[in-house]
């Protein structure tokens, strides 16, 4: 199987690229922002072309949540109208597309975690952008699957669990005060690299969710690191309030992978699980 990975500097390139590569059966391309601009729509057809790929896993964003609220053109861009790029090249090739979204395309208001057909509802310029990504593919490219991911932590970060890694393992002190009125599914790229190469042999068109199993705060999910790697620094949990940024954070970040489920395919790995196994291959992320 030929396959194209873009964003392939990012967290979850890096980490496809290295799941996928290790199959002999696989010949991986990836390219980053450097050597594809999925913003002009020549380039990236050409590009397809050339490689000639069976699968096209679009990793490609501006994920900087804060930093799309101030620069909209540019998080429109990249997310929105590269992906539609993207898909229009893997259609013109006749390429499958799996793409990755997010569940900022949601609300965070609702109280139970998101299925896939529940109706998105963005509020911030990254969850606007990446829901126009999610349509446009839709419209672009029919042989797609949309993956949405959320709470996302890998080898080399950047993620919340180097941050945590970092400030757990300063000498301090006052305790570290952690959001405790978030609650998401911390999520490994190693697991989602390992549910899409199962993915590659399933013949599944649409949108499905692929989180990792189980549920926790961004202060729980602190205490669990802190726990796993034997800091003895204090976490305190606060507020969503007592750290305003500029994009809003959703409340409810949970994802329910009920198409995994409803396909007979295999479940995502408990969130603590992950992270455990995380930690005890890369003590330092």
């Amino acid at each position: 199987m030929k396959i194209l990975i873009t964003g392939g500097a990012g967290m979850l390139g890096r980490t496809l690229f290295r799941h996928l590569s290790a199959t002999p059966s696989h010949q991986v391309t990836t390219l980053d922002r450097k050597t594809l601009d999925i913003g002009q729509p020549d380039l990236v057809r050409r590009v397809v072309r050339e490689v000639g790929p069976d699968v096209i896993l679009h990793a490609a964003a501006m994920t900087k949540v804060d930093l799309c609220e101030t620069q909209a053109d540019e998080a429109f861009r990249g997310n929105a109208l590269g992906s539609a790029n993207v898909a229009a090249a893997a259609n013109e090739a006749g390429a499958r597309l799996i793409a990755f979204s997010t569940d900022y395309v949601f609300s965070g208001l609702l109280g139970r975690p998101y299925h896939e057909w529940d109706a998105p509802d963005p509020k911030t310029v990254y969850g606007q952008s990446k829901r126009a990504a999610e349509i446009a593919i839709q419209q672009h490219a029919p042989n797609h699957l949309i993956l949405r991911i959320a709470w996302l932590y890998g080898r080399g970060g950047p993620s919340f669990v180097h941050t945590m890694l970092t400030l757990g393992a300063k000498t301090a002190d006052a305790a570290l005060r952690v959001v405790d009125d978030q609650r998401g599914n911390p999520t490994s790229t190693d697991a989602v690299a390992q549910a899409v190469k199962t993915l590659l042999d399933v013949p599944l068109v649409g949108t499905a969710h692929l989180t990792c199993e189980g549920e926790a705060t961004w202060f729980e999910f602190t205490r669990e690191i802190f726990r796993l790697r034997g800091f003895g620094r204090g976490v305190d949990p606060c507020t969503t309030n007592d750290y305003p940024r500029p994009a809003p954070r959703p409340a409810n970040s949970r994802l329910d992978n009920r198409v995994l489920r409803l396909s007979g395919l295999p479940a995502m790995p408990d969130w603590q699980a992950s992270i455990a196994s995380f930690l005890k291959e890369y003590p330092n992320g």
